[in-house]
């Protein structure tokens, strides 16, 4: 049975409109909190950052036990499963009436686990065994889905309301579920995969997820310290949103289209290299920011930088979704989705005692010590080398 359209780009429509439903919900629950606090201002904001973080910090811990109960079981039916659970807890945040009810729902909405998780573990059951293609088709839909959410949620939480933006949220993530169902083939192990699947080791996973941590954090680190380093470079406190605004939906654009460059520079170039060479390079463009003298300057290398980094994510995946288990792949998405919370800590945390060009250059070494790494993994094996003709990261 072999992937063909419509069905195959079924399964990256799916992620899209579910990573556009969480971001969706996501840009307005800062100001929900607002509205439903009864305590003071400095107690609203912690309560702030934790309702925010927690569905992030949860779903880090139960993502690798969904990954392993999916890859003896049917990730299919896990990804619909999740989905509908996801879809009762927006509605489930649109009940809540105080502070602690919501952290509660956000609690339990990141112990459904992540459904990109489900998704790369079909991709890796591929029949074709074109597996680069269809993770990095993901992520750019996840991507894209990153970039559309936030204006269309903020839109709709002005217009309808907060509650009814949350329902119509977990509308979203149901008829995602109803995507996926009827219009995704049951995925299959073929006896040559299941015999690869053995080869792999866990020293290869750790690999694959320091990597992952690694680039991901330096896409994520950003939107959480833009207040405090646009100033400096000349913008005007009222114009701060609608220039960080921009400068985030530019590195939205470089990490689409980074992402579905991905196996076409592996071709080219080889995985190995291709990993090392482009986080070297987002390591080195990271550091560049510091040099930067205005937004707009500040912004291009950003574009550049994102889009250097973003083949990391898909490539390190494909490897492991293509010979490994659920575990292991639920373990990789994992270090994704904590990249999600540790980048913003960790920016904002340096921020408070050093200079915004320490923060880039430390988050800079970090990349870059991960490149030997690379050199770690072991080559493709001769059934994936002809399956490439010869050649050479938000719970959702």
């Amino acid at each position: 049975m072999r992937f063909a359209w419509p069905s195959r780009r079924t399964l990256p429509l799916a992620l899209f409109f579910g990573t556009f439903a969480w971001s969706f919900v996501y840009v307005s629950l800062p100001f929900y909190i607002q509205g439903l606090s009864t305590v003071d201002p400095v107690s609203t904001l912690r309560w702030t950052g934790w309702i925010l973080g927690i569905s992030a910090l949860v779903t880090v811990v139960t993502t690798p036990v969904w990954g392993r109960l999916a890859g003896r079981g049917n990730p299919k039916t896990f990804y619909v499963v999740v989905e509908i659970l996801q879809g009762l807890g927006f509605v489930g945040m649109a009940m809540a009436r105080s502070l602690l009810e919501l952290f509660l729902a956000r609690l339990v909405l990141g112990a459904m686990g992540a459904a990109s998780t489900f998704a790369f573990i079909i991709a890796g059951r591929s029949p074709d065994r074109d597996v680069r293609r269809e993770v990095a088709a993901i992520q750019s839909a996840m991507t894209v889905g990153q970039i559309l959410g936030p204006l269309a949620g903020a839109v709709a939480a002005a217009r309808i309301g907060f509650v009814p933006s949350f329902l119509l949220g977990g509308a979203i993530l149901w008829g995602c579920a109803g995507l996926v169902q009827w219009g995704v083939p049951q995925p299959r192990l073929s006896a040559a995969v299941e015999e690869e699947r053995r080869q792999i080791s866990w020293g290869e996973v750790l690999v694959a997820c320091f990597l992952v941590l690694a680039g991901s954090v330096q896409v994520f680190f950003l939107t959480a310290v833009l207040p405090q380093i646009l100033p400096p470079l000349g913008v005007a406190t009222a114009s701060t949103l609608e220039i960080g605004g921009l400068i985030i939906f530019a590195s939205g654009v470089g990490a689409a289209l980074g992402s579905l460059a991905a196996p076409r520079l592996a071709d080219l170039l080889g995985e190995r290299r291709t990993i090392a060479l482009f986080l070297a390079s987002s390591s080195g463009l990271l550091a560049l920011l510091a040099l930067t003298r205005d937004a707009w300057s500040f912004g291009l290398v950003r574009f550049f930088q994102v889009l250097c980094v973003a083949p990391v994510f898909p490539l390190a995946v494909a490897r492991i979704a293509q010979r490994a288990g659920g575990e292991a792949i639920g373990l990789v998405n994992a270090a994704r989705i904590g990249a999600a919370f540790i980048g913003p800590v960790a920016a904002t945390t340096l921020l408070t005692w050093t200079t915004p060009a320490v923060v880039y250059a430390l988050l800079a070494l970090a990349g870059l010590a991960c490149v030997p790494l690379v050199r770690r993994r072991p080559r493709a094996s001769g059934v994936e080398t002809q399956a490439r003709g010869g050649g050479g990261e938000t719970p959702s």
